[in-house]
């Protein structure tokens, strides 16, 4: 076959029914569509007389009408704006997907400003083909010397144009709607799907009914202020009713106004009450519960983007939490929850942003892969994390007090982003066992007075008699100097409590020797503390039954120290015998709280790898023993109970008391398994038969 060179053509016959099915997802969207090009016709012929090139008549007020039929099954969209001429409509209408926007835009760009034209891809109109049978057009051009247009096409690839007897200026679409789309001309659907994508747009919208006779006569119970009474109806009496007939009245309805031309958003925001923004917030998202607060966005450089963003109470479980933000381009709604632009946990929130900038795909249902929109979502995540260090610095009482609510949202911020991470570190505030709020550096030092404090305190010999510091001093070597030097440069630990009511007894031992812990008893939690000691090499988190430190254990003398020491390995297998477990470390101590006879400790290492290991039994994974690894049982040298034990190696009561402190210092860990509970309780009983002989 010869060469041969030629232009691709695009046959539209073929091309409706792909608009029809495929470019629009959901079909309501024709409405957003034909006003949001309503809108550009009025905000193009504004602009013709700003350049001096057109005089709008007086009075000149811009709307958009929007009139239902439902006997004739048709709706009229209506605008005053700049219309078209034959040629135009040829060239705009008649050539699929020519921009008429963009064509405006490159006649007049020395002339215009920057102010945004909605169209972009041309389009538009041919949505009104995804729920119609036939569509219409009427209308008539600026230009003095423009005749009306009549243009109607079924959807194929003919269509008819002649002249038309529209005699304003400006546009009307008439949809012929097809027996399944019938819905769009009911009353109720038409002002759903208007005020979903239509609510900000910038020219006032009406939506009426049209009917033969320009009235229509309804139940004096339906009439609406707002409603034009013509005349009062009395029906007659039925033969058979006891009660008279309900007053009616014919009626001709006033258009009803859908939206808002002048968005909070679109204010600067000090020119905002706080009454507006709750006002705001109320009307758009029908939420009557007050916001906690929120950012207003307000930007013209680098790229355009306003916007509000509200902080709703969330303190609940992160994954059930479902906020909204709306993304509007020009004040057209585009969507919800655009992920692209919209940081993944920012979806927890509500509120909107307008960015005319977006490049939107060619429904305007979705982004284009642009790098550009990256740079919009992280400058929203940069503000938020500035408003939130702000609230912190400027205002600490309100923040401590919205803490519970925001703080899912913020530790979630944390895990998805590295960089909001790094800016909220030292604006993250922890909850200590009296409701108050301390931030991560406050919460750092908080326990270090406490353990210099016990570092000081004098030490005892095996008789408990006292050894002056100065002593023990002197008896330490340099190795112990080494030691103490490397402590300090360990991280500071961040003691925390799950469970106040499981692990009261070692919060009353923090308590008494002056320590704090902080509440953590949220699902995020793990994971967020996992993450704030992978980022910050000076933070660690331990539970509050991890370890016991000195700060919790009596001073003794070296000599007293070693006997214990030889005491501990004695016990340890006296303790394993009795409990069958040889798995277990046994330590024994001289506490300061000589009324704890036992406690168990579970090292931070073990408890998150357990945890994890429960998330995959869950999923059907045995875990076999894991879960009673890196248990440490600790008993108390101070305490008789023990010190039986360490007397009476073979006493009749010896074993049942092994047992006994080993279950009493679980059930201060975590509660005990069914059978574990059931030996428990019938040890028990056993012990107070025995006192009670």
């Amino acid at each position: 076959m010869a060469s041969k060179k030629g232009n691709l053509s695009i046959n539209s016959e073929n091309m409706f029914p792909i608009i029809k099915k495929w470019l629009y997802s959901d079909h309501d969207i024709f409405y957003r569509e034909v006003i949001s090009n309503a809108c550009d016709a009025i905000t193009k012929i504004r602009k013709m007389d700003m350049m001096g090139e057109y005089t709008l008549p007086d009075g000149f007020k811009p709307r958009v009408d929007v009139v239902l039929n439902d006997k004739e099954k048709t709706i009229k969209i209506t605008d005053n704006g700049i219309g078209m001429t034959a040629e135009e409509v040829e060239e705009y209408i008649n050539q699929v997907a020519f921009s008429g926007a963009t064509d405006f835009l490159n006649k007049y760009k020395d002339k215009a400003n920057a102010d945004q034209i909605i169209g972009h891809f041309g389009l538009g109109f041919y949505s009104t083909f995804m729920v119609s049978d036939s569509v219409d057009i009427d209308t008539l051009s600026y230009k003095s010397d423009a005749a009306s247009v009549h243009w109607t096409c079924d959807g194929g690839s003919d269509f008819e144009m002649s002249d038309g007897d529209k005699k304003e200026v400006g546009t009307t679409i008439t949809l012929h709607l097809s027996e399944d789309c019938l819905e769009f001309c009911n009353e109720y659907k038409a002002r759903e799907v208007i005020e979903k994508y239509c609510s900000f747009m910038p020219y006032e919208i009406y939506l009426s009914k049209e009917n033969e006779e320009g009235t229509e006569t309804i139940k004096a119970s339906e009439k609406l202020d707002s409603d034009t009474v013509i005349e009062e109806v009395h029906p007659e009496k039925k033969e058979g009713e006891d009660k008279e007939p309900e007053l009616e009245y014919k009626i001709k309805r006033r258009p009803q106004l859908l939206n808002d031309t002048h968005p909070l958003w679109a204010k600067t925001p000090k020119d905002c009450t706080d009454e507006e923004y709750k006002e705001f917030y109320r009307k758009v998202f029908r939420d009557y519960k007050e916001p906690l607060f929120w950012i207003h966005l307000n930007m013209d450089y680098p790229f355009n983007l306003k916007g509000i963003l509200y902080f709703p109470k969330i303190n609940m479980e992160f994954e059930s939490i479902e906020g909204t933000i709306k993304l509007y381009n020009n004040q057209v709604f585009i969507a919800d929850n655009i992920k692209e632009v919209i940081p993944e946990y920012l979806m927890l929130l509500k509120g909107v942003i307008d960015c005319p900038d977006l490049p939107l795909n060619v429904s305007r249902s979705a982004l284009q892969n642009d790098g550009f929109v990256k740079k919009i979502s992280e400058y929203i995540s940069k503000k938020v994390a500035e408003k939130l260090a702000g609230l912190c610095k400027t205002d600490k009482e309100n923040y401590d007090k919205y803490w519970d609510d925001i703080s899912p949202f913020i530790k979630y911020g944390c895990l998805r982003d590295d960089k909001f991470c790094e800016k909220m570190t030292d604006y993250i505030l922890f909850k200590n066992l009296d409701g108050k709020y301390l931030t991560t550096p406050e919460a750092l030092q908080i326990n270090k007075e406490a353990e210099e404090a016990a570092a000081k305190e004098d030490a005892v010999d095996e008789n408990g008699n006292k050894v002056e510091a100065e002593v023990v001093d002197e008896a330490k070597d340099s190795a112990t100097e080494e030691k103490k030097e490397e402590e300090s440069k360990e991280p500071r630990t961040i003691y925390y409590v799950t469970d106040e009511q499981q692990q009261s007894q070692y919060i009353k031992m923090f308590k008494a020797q002056k320590m704090e812990a902080f509440i953590m008893n949220h699902n995020i939690d793990v994971p967020f503390m996992q993450q704030l000691e992978a980022k910050n090499e000076g933070i660690k988190f331990a539970r509050i039954d991890a370890d016991l430190t000195d700060t919790f254990k009596s001073k003794t003398s070296k000599k007293a120290a070693a006997e214990l020491e030889e005491k501990e390995k004695e016990l340890s297998e006296k303790i394993k015998k009795a409990l069958k477990n040889d798995k277990l470390t046994i330590k024994l101590e001289k506490l300061k709280d000589k009324k704890m006879s036992s406690m168990l400790t579970v090292s931070e290492e073990s408890r998150r790898m357990a945890e994890m290991m429960k998330m995959y039994a869950m999923n059907g994974m045995s875990m076999g023993d894991f879960g009673n690894e890196g248990q440490t049982l600790i008993l108390n040298a101070n305490h008789p109970l023990v010190q039986y034990v360490m007397e009476h190696e073979d006493g009749e009561n010896t074993n049942m008391i092994c047992e006994q402190l080993y279950d009493l210092a679980r059930i201060q860990n975590a509660p005990l398994e069914g059978e574990a509970m059931t030996k428990f309780i019938a040890r028990s009983n056993e012990i107070m038969m025995v006192l009670a002989k």
